[in-house]
């Protein structure tokens, strides 16, 4: 009975150990995704104006996939060396129109 006891309580440790590791493991990755979101917003503060943030507020807003597949070139584009200065609007509407996937019309027709 004695051994049973000991052996329950240890299986209840081990567990809450597991918790307890498991827990930090998740607060430690929330903390590099939190660290990872802010470098990225400073990149973007960088090479993109006011407006072309603006543009992306609103369009992440309604598609978040897509603001987020563009902010991942964006960066990427930037880490490569291949974009030197500011991206305003009118770049940003260029970008948006090549990489946004193309509306499809639906025509019915009655017979």
């Amino acid at each position: 009975m004695d051994e049973e006891l000991e052996e329950l309580k240890r299986r209840k440790l081990q567990q809450l150990q597991e918790q307890s590791a498991l827990q930090d493991n998740m607060q430690e990755q929330e903390k590099q995704q939190e660290q990872f979101e802010k470098q990225k917003k400073q990149i973007l503060r960088k090479i993109l104006t006011n407006e072309a943030r603006e543009r992306l507020g609103r369009i992440k807003i309604a598609r978040p996939e897509i603001v987020e597949s563009i902010e991942n070139q964006l960066i990427m584009l930037v880490q490569q060396g291949q974009i030197n200065q500011k991206i305003d609007d009118k770049q940003l509407v260029m970008l948006l129109k090549k990489i946004m996937p193309k509306k499809r019309d639906i025509k019915i027709k009655r017979r």
